[in-house]
C-alpha cells in the first residue's frame, strides 16, 4: 500500500473532485515561502520527491481497487473519483497528466517568490493538481535544511575571511544528526540537503540519497575515525591516558577526533594531551581534533584554546590571529546551531584566535546554555530535526482555474484575519529584473510585462516524465557563496 499514489495524500483531498465548480477543466497552484526565519531559500529536494513518488506508470487498476477499498472503509461510503483514476490508466497508461515547473535546484531565491507551479494537462483531471499538494509540499523540509546550513556557512565564511582560511569552510560543519531525527528517510533527505553547502557528515544516508537521486557518482561527503564516550570510559578513568594513546596508535596518520570530556576536559588537554602525549601528537603525521561535549562552550573553548596554545604552540597568521600547531584542533559538538555558532566565532575573534582552530558538529542534541553576562542564553541543538513547515511559512495554494476550457480566473485566499496568508492570484512567472533581483510576476498585472518576460521556472515534470535531472555538483555550484560578495549578503 505504501507505493500507491492514491494513498499518498490527505484524506479530505479524496472528496475534492465534487467541490470544484462544474465543468472545471484546469486547476493551477504554486509553492512559495511566505517569510519566516530566513530572507532567502535554497530550492532543493523536489527531484527526490518526483523520482520516488511520481515518475513513470504509477496508477494501475490494482492500485485503484486497493485504494477504493481503503477509502470506502475510511470514510464509510463510496467517495473516490474512480472515473478519473481509471481514465488515467486507460488514456495515459498510468502516467499522471500533470505539469510541474520549478526553479532549478540549488538556486537561491528571496522569500515571497514563486518556486514551483503545478497544473493538470488533461481537462478531465483538474482535481489532480491539488490532490498532489500533500506529497509535493514535503519539499519544505529539504529546502529549510539546505537554507539553514547555507546561512550557517555565511557566518563561518565571514569569520574565516576575517581570521583565517576561507577555503576550509565546507568542512567546518559536520552532520551528526542521524540519531536525532524521526526516521531513516528524514535523515537521508535532511543530510543530503545539508551537504549542498558542506562536505562533512556521519549521516551516510544523505550520501546514499545523493547517489540514488542526484547523479552523484563520486563520494559527496567525508568523515574521520572518531571516539565516543563508550570507547573512552571502557578503559576506566585510571587508564584515560591509555585510551587516548590507543587512538594515536590505532590511527598513526590522518585526522582523528577524540572526545576528551568524559571526566575533566581541562586536565585532559593540559596534562594528558599537552604533556604525557605531547611528543607523540607532534610526531604524528596528522591532526588530533579534541572534542568537548559538555559545558558552556564560550567558557570551555576559550580555556582550551589557551591551554593548547601554551602546550603545543602555534603562530600568528597574516591576519593577526593565533593558529594552533597543525597537529591539534578543537571541535564543538554540543548544542550547535546557527545562533551558538555565531556566538562562538564572535568569541574566537574577540580573544584573537582564528576560526581555523575550530570545527563544529551538529545533530539532535539537547539544549545548550551559554552565558553572555549578565544573561544566559539557551540554544537548542539540532541540524536536521528542529524545524517545521512554519519555519519558512511554506504553502501550496491554488491561484488560477479554467471553467469549460475557456479563459481563466485568477483566484486567491485573502483572509481578513491574517493578511500574511493572502496568496498570489493568477498564473505566475519568476523573473530577474535589470538589477539581477528575483521577483514574481502575475498574469493579472495590467501590463505586457508578464507576457514578454522570460520565466525562470523550468518544466521539470510533465505527464509522468522527468524532464530535468540535476546533478549534485550542479546544485552545489548553484548555491555556493562567493567570499567577495559576503558584504552584500544578509546574514541572520
Amino acid at each position: 500500500m505504501e507505493n500507491n499514489i492514491l494513498l499518498k495524500t490527505d484524506s479530505y483531498k479524496i472528496s475534492h473532485h465534487r467541490q470544484y465548480p462544474p465543468e472545471t477543466t484546469t486547476v493551477y497552484a504554486y509553492l512559495e515561502s511566505r517569510g519566516g526565519d530566513y530572507p532567502e531559500q535554497v530550492f532543493f529536494g523536489l527531484q527526490y520527491i518526483l523520482k520516488k513518488h511520481l515518475v513513470g506508470k504509477i496508477v494501475t487498476k490494482e492500485y485503484i481497487d486497493e485504494a477504493v477499498q481503503f477509502w470506502n472503509k475510511h470514510f464509510g461510503y463510496d467517495i473516490v473519483d474512480r472515473e478519473m483514476w481509471e481514465y488515467i490508466v486507460e488514456k495515459h497508461d498510468g502516467h499522471l497528466p500533470i505539469r510541474i515547473k520549478a526553479v532549478p535546484e540549488g538556486t537561491v531565491v528571496p522569500t515571497g517568490n514563486v518556486l514551483m507551479t503545478i497544473e493538470n494537462t488533461d481537462p478531465k483531471c483538474p482535481s489532480l493538481t491539488t490532490f498532489l499538494e500533500t506529497i509535493l509540499l514535503q519539499v519544505w523540509y529539504p529546502i529549510t535544511i539546505a537554507t539553514n546550513s547555507r546561512e550557517i556557512k555565511k557566518i563561518l565564511l565571514r569569520s574565516l575571511v576575517k581570521t583565517g582560511d576561507p577555503t576550509m569552510v565546507k568542512s567546518k560543519l559536520h552532520d551528526f544528526g542521524f540519531r536525532g531525527v524521526s526516521s531513516y528517510e528524514t535523515s537521508a533527505i535532511g543530510s543530503c540537503a545539508h551537504l549542498t553547502s558542506f562536505t562533512g557528515t556521519d549521516t551516510i544516508s544523505g550520501c546514499v540519497l545523493a547517489h540514488n537521486y542526484y547523479l552523484a557518482d563520486d563520494m559527496v561527503a567525508f568523515s574521520i575515525p572518531a571516539s565516543e564516550h563508550s570507547t573512552m570510559v571502557s578503559w576506566t578513568r585510571e587508564k584515560e591516558r591509555e585510551a587516548y594513546e590507543n587512538m594515536l596508535d590505532a590511527y598513526p596518520t590522518g585526522i582523528i577526533a577524540c572526545v576528551s570530556d568524559s571526566y575533566n576536559i581541562y586536565d585532559a588537554c593540559e596534562h594528558i594531551w599537552g604533556e604525557l602525549l605531547h611528543d607523540k601528537v607532534i610526531a604524528r603525521d596528522g591532526t588530533v581534533v579534541i572534542r568537548s561535549d559538555s559545558g558552556d562552550p564560550l567558557e570551555v573553548l576559550e580555556r582550551l584554546l589557551i591551554i593548547l596554545y601554551d602546550k603545543f604552540g602555534g603562530h600568528e597568521n597574516e591576519k593577526g590571529y593565533k593558529v594552533l600547531d597543525k597537529h591539534v584542533r578543537l571541535i564543538q559538538g554540543d548544542g550547535v546551531n546557527m545562533k551558538s555558532i555565531e556566538a562562538i566565532v564572535d568569541l574566537l575573534e574577540r580573544i584573537g584566535f582564528s576560526t581555523d582552530n575550530l570545527m563544529f558538529g551538529s545533530g539532535g542534541k539537547s539544549t545548550l546554555s551559554i552565558k553572555v553576562l549578565p544573561f544566559t542564553f539557551r540554544f537548542p541543538g539540532g541540524l536536521l530535526q528542529k524545524f517545521d513547515r512554519d519555519t519558512m511559512k511554506f504553502a501550496i495554494k491554488c491561484s488560477y482555474v479554467e471553467i469549460n476550457g475557456i479563459g481563466g480566473l485568477a483566484v486567491a485566499k485573502n483572509p481578513i484575519t491574517d493578511k500574511g496568508k493572502r496568496n498570489k492570484p493568477g498564473r505566475l512567472k519568476l523573473v530577474k529584473d535589470t538589477n539581477g533581483q528575483y521577483r514574481t510576476l502575475s498574469s493579472i498585472d495590467q501590463s505586457n510585462e508578464y507576457d514578454n518576460a522570460e520565466d525562470l521556472l523550468v518544466t521539470v515534470y510533465e505527464n509522468g516524465q522527468l524532464l530535468c535531472d540535476y546533478s549534485f555538483n550542479t546544485i552545489r555550484a548553484n548555491c555556493d557563496i562567493d567570499p567577495d560578495h559576503l558584504d552584500f549578503m544578509h546574514i541572520m
